[in-house]
Formats: structure tokens, sequence, C-alpha cells
């Protein structure tokens, strides 16, 4: 594989979705400057892995309007339990570090974007 190749091998791997941890998320979440979608999600979830790659596109296609996070709701309780992520997929808007909005189970792309309409740049 040429240098070029491998290098577009890459680009196309990878995610805009940023994975946080409790230990990250209050600098990757609560300190951003600009409003941040959480998706607390589970592996044995298959919402979870419906809506994954929903929120992957808005992430591209926002990509200065909005931040994307996942966080394994089982690897990291504290911040599930904070956020009361009960039932999965659950997704919290944060601006300021604050929730101003929660959306809960998988939803299409449409139905998610006019959801989140007041934070995406349409």
């Amino acid at each position: 594989m040429h240098e070029s190749q491998a290098s577009a091998a890459a680009t196309a791997t990878t995610s805009p979705v940023v994975t946080v941890t409790d230990a990250t998320f209050e600098a990757e979440v609560l300190r951003s400057h600009r409003p941040v979608i959480v998706d607390f999600w589970a592996q044995w979830c298959p919402p979870c892995r419906a809506i994954s790659p929903i929120l992957e596109q808005l992430a591209i296609e926002h990509p200065d309007a909005l931040k994307v996070v996942k966080v394994n709701a089982d690897e990291n309780l504290i911040a599930a339990q904070t956020y009361r992520a009960l039932a999965l997929p659950t997704m919290k808007v944060f601006v300021g570090g604050e929730v101003v909005k929660t959306i809960v189970g998988a939803k299409p792309k449409h139905a998610l974007e006019a959801e989140l309409g007041a934070y995406l740049d349409v």
C-alpha cells in the first residue's frame, strides 16, 4: 500500500465521534464551547447500534455546530447514573455544561435532525 493509500484508509476509518469516559466527561462535554450530544449506549443494545451511524453522519455534516460523543453506559456508570441514562440509547444535549434536551430511543435521521434543529447549522 502506498503512503497516500494508507493515509486515505486512515482518514476513511477515523470517526468524527469522540469516545468519552467518566474520567474525560467533564473536559469533553461540560467544558465544551459548542453544543454536545452525548450518546449513552451499550454493546448489547441493537437500537444503540442502529443510531450510531446516524449520529456519525450528523457529526460529519455539522462539525462546527455540534460535537457528538459516545459514552458506554456499562463501562462508565458515574456518567450514566449522574445523567439518568436508564433506557438505551439515551442522548443528552449539553450547552454550557447543562442538559438542555433529552432524546430516548433510536430515531431515523430526519427525526433526529428535527429534534436537534436548534443546535445544527441548518
